[in-house]
């Protein structure tokens, strides 16, 4: 297959702009088309235009286009990579298809329409050897595949994107019979690099693998909701994180993806799988019907099986009664099983202990999965050939924490056979002769396959590092009770966090130190880099409240310089460093990455020097590195200081989080040389070859000792626009007071422009400022806020 420069989307509705929007963020030029309209709108009639005006033919693509331009959360990475998108019309534009090296059909879910879309319009323009998709989240790819002529069929296959396209990372691939396996294997390797996508092999069955089981998992959540009769909210309380799924839960997820697109999906699922022993349970209750046909959609309607209302007193949350029809205020209810796991980091110790409880949530959580786990072992090989593509499609699409097998094996497969039995349930005989799904030998994970009835090695791509499979078989060098370092291979050493939420706490810092030691002592570089949900949540609060509240100023002072100490390590060190965050990446895990040589963050990181919110500033070196590199860039331009110090100290005061990763370098936050990784698990390779490329000819600095201070004039400006802002209520007071604080230690402390400096001083300034907040009253209720509530106190 030739390289895809350029990708056609038709059809300019909301699945089919966000496709294009995320084309965009590769990087990929597209060309957005859709119908031409029938008639004028008013817009255009009071503009005197015609049906033969371009702006009129072309308005549906336009619509869709500037539709995402606006839509919350963002669907490009920047504003400006709108600019990759052309629109034109299926009419005018259609010829230009041979300008394309992917088409990718994105019209209404009706057979009839594709396939005369497909002879119509698109075979007759489609390029020598370009690839023809379909969207479709359903329809069969063979009976389209059937209208197309028998070279294109080589070509065609289902590319379905789950919705929104930049943040969901499944794409569902379903080739058709005739399709060539290298057409299938080189999309495969494309959409995962380029496009950052999860892929999943399924089989042309209705509505593929996530949306079968997952349609499922929600329908039978309904019917055991009602026959233990639950309220929705009670149901979500439990099919949430307590059973590994996602906060959304069943019926928040139902009005994320909306109830009528869900209603559909179902009855989908109810015509076409006429042979299903499941199929009833497609078939939903009359109060779905009755919710749609009231416009209660969920998100997209603003009320569906939840809505929030605000008045004058606040934000009021309410559920659907759907025995009354109307909605009941929230009791938020609690359930034992469920508040008993919810400190538990492990999706599958969660798992276990919700399903052996004995309260009503636990009996719900156990119905439900054993429904829904028979099923899903039951479609082997109807809708996959192997376990690994069901539970990647349940993790990528559903956002589970486990996929089926995943959370047969934490249950306990002859735990899940016994007790399923003795519920009278009928067990599929090749379940009771299943150990486990997963396992590890000699150094590999090895996944059951159901239809051979034998373990098979996962399979590993060369371009993927696994921590993982790499701790399992060994690989672990050093290890605490924070954090471990572990032999990527080729002199490659990897600095690993696995705290809560991946804090940084002393046991981290203490491996900072032995990581950075072992590497330049025995390799070439260092790795930073984890596969926990998050990159890291910054420093551990915990322990500074506790500090905090014992009045231990002077143990914060060291633990502060310890952290400062560890970061300048990591600055300085002999060898080349590199980081590869990845979700969110706050505070103290942001200040880590600042200190890196390098860093190749994923596509979808979010990262920030958040103190300001509770109370503090930057005192991990972030501070510094956001005064140093405006000191250098005024320099390396001989220029005034000022607006760099200024854009720098804008990301401190306003607490700013990336959006993107592509957003870190307007932020200041990366610099050139970095890169960015499309696909979550290439991170980590990508991250090790940028080390060994800065290994081959490595030159070690030391710390700085000319710098030319911006000044108490740059720190005067700066507080006098923080006055201005409180006079117009736009901050508090406290606000005022915490951001001229970071402004004072900024610009280098009460000394004149120009005054020579130190990297060390810098530090002394943040640390002494940081003590200095801890001691204040304000601070201490932002922190205590946080750790709460989840969300900063503006007091």
């Amino acid at each position: 297959m030739k390289r895809i420069n350029k990708v056609a989307v038709l059809g300019a509705g909301v699945m089919g702009a966000t496709i294009a929007a995320h084309l965009a963020n590769a990087g990929i030029r597209t060309l957005l088309l859709d119908i031409v309209p029938g008639e004028l709108n008013n817009a255009e009639k009071g503009a005197g235009l015609t049906l033969n005006d371009g702006v009129v033919r072309n308005r549906f693509a336009a619509s869709g286009l500037e539709g995402v331009k606006k839509m919350k959360p963002a669907p490009f990475f920047l504003p400006a990579y709108a600019a990759s998108i052309e629109v034109g019309n299926f009419d005018d534009d259609m010829a230009r298809l041979k300008e394309c090296d992917w088409v990718i059909e994105v019209v209404v879910e009706n057979m009839v329409i594709k396939k005369q879309l497909f002879t119509e319009k698109v075979v007759p323009n489609l390029k020598e050897g370009a690839i023809l998709s379909t969207n479709t989240s359903g329809l069969s790819v063979n009976e389209m595949a059937s209208c197309l002529p028998v070279d294109i069929r080589k070509r065609f296959l289902v590319t379905h994107f789950f919705n929104p396209p930049r943040y969901m990372r499944l794409l569902e691939i379903v080739p058709c019979s005739e399709t060539d396996p290298t057409v299938t294997a080189a999309m495969t390797d494309f959409c995962a690099k380029r496009l950052g996508k999860g892929i999943v092999h399924a089989k042309d069955t209705p509505n593929f693998i996530a949306n079968r089981i997952g349609v499922y998992a929600i329908a039978n959540s309904i019917r055991t909701m009602l026959a233990m009769g639950l309220t929705v909210e009670e149901v979500d309380a439990v099919a949430g994180p307590a059973t590994a799924r996602p906060k959304s839960a069943a019926f928040r997820t139902a009005d994320l993806v909306g109830i009528d697109t869900l209603r559909h999906v179902a009855n989908n699922s109810y015509a076409l799988l006429v042979d299903d022993e499941e199929r009833e349970i497609f078939r939903l209750p009359p109060f779905i019907e009755a919710m749609v046909e009231k416009g209660l959609l969920g998100n997209k309607s603003r009320q569906g099986f939840f809505k929030k209302v605000k008045d004058d007193n606040g934000t009021s949350f309410f559920y659907y009664d759907y025995v009354t029809g109307d909605y009941q205020p929230s009791k938020r209810p609690k359930f034992a099983s469920v508040e008993g796991v919810k400190q538990i980091d492990d999706p599958a110790k969660r798992l276990q202990t919700v399903v052996t409880g004995t309260d009503t949530a636990a009996e719900f959580a156990w119905r439900n999965l054993r429904d829904t786990l028979i099923y899903t072992f039951k479609r082997i090989p109807e809708i996959a050939d192997d376990i690994v593509n069901i539970d990647n499609a349940m993790r990528w699409g559903f956002n589970w924490e486990l996929g089926p097998f995943e959370m047969f094996d934490a249950i306990g497969v002859a735990y899940f056979v016994a007790r399923a039995e003795k519920d009278g349930v009928t067990v599929p005989a090749g379940l009771k002769d299943i150990e486990r799904f997963y396992r590890f030998e000699a150094g590999k994970k090895q996944y059951y396959c159901v239809d051979g009835k034998a373990y098979r090695d996962l399979p590993v791509r060369s371009d993927r590092i696994s921590l993982s499979i790499l701790k399992e078989s060994g690989a672990v060098v050093e290890q605490n009770s924070g954090a471990s370092v572990v032999d990527l291979g080729d002199g490659v050493f990897c600095l690993e966090f696995h705290t809560k939420m991946n804090a940084i706490g002393n046991e981290v810092l203490a491996m900072v130190h032995k990581a950075l030691k072992r590497t330049e002592e025995e390799g070439v570089g260092l790795v930073i880099a984890n596969e926990g949900a998050m990159f890291s949540a910054g420093a551990n609060l915990m322990l500074l409240v506790m500090a905090i509240a014992e009045g231990a100023y002077d143990e914060i002072n060291m633990s502060v310089k310890g952290f400062q100490k560890a970061m300048m390590a990591i600055k300085y060190a002999t060898i080349p460093v590199v980081a590869a965050p990845h979700n969110l990446v706050m505070g103290g895990g942001c200040e880590t990455c600042l200190h890196c040589d390098a860093i190749i963050p994923h596509a979808e990181t979010y990262m920030g020097l958040v103190e300001l919110g509770v109370g503090l500033l930057p005192a991990g070196g972030g501070t510094k590195e956001m005064a140093i590199r405006a000191i250098k860039l005024a320099e390396q331009y001989e220029t005034d200081v000022q607006p760099f110090l200024i854009k720098n100290y804008m990301n401190i005061a306003m607490a700013r989080v990336s959006m993107s990763a592509a957003e870190l370098y307007d932020m200041g936050f990366m610099r050139p040389g970095d890169g960015i990784s499309m696909d979550l698990d290439r991170r980590i390779y990508d991250a090790k070859q940028r080390v060994i490329a800065l290994s081959a000819n490595y030159r070690p600095s030391t710390p700085l000792v000319d710098l030319k201070a911006p000044g108490r004039s740059v720190a005067a400006t700066i507080k006098s626009q923080l006055w201005n802002m409180r006079m117009g209520g736009f901050i508090s007071e406290y606000d005022q007071f915490l951001a001229g604080t970071v402004a004072e230690v900024i610009t280098g402390g009460d000394v004149p422009a120009g005054t020579p400096i130190t990297e060390e001083y810098l530090l002394e300034l943040e640390r002494e400022a940081f003590v200095r907040l801890c001691g204040q009253k304000k601070t201490l209720e932002r922190i205590q806020h946080m750790l709460k509530k989840g969300k900063p106190l503006r007091n």
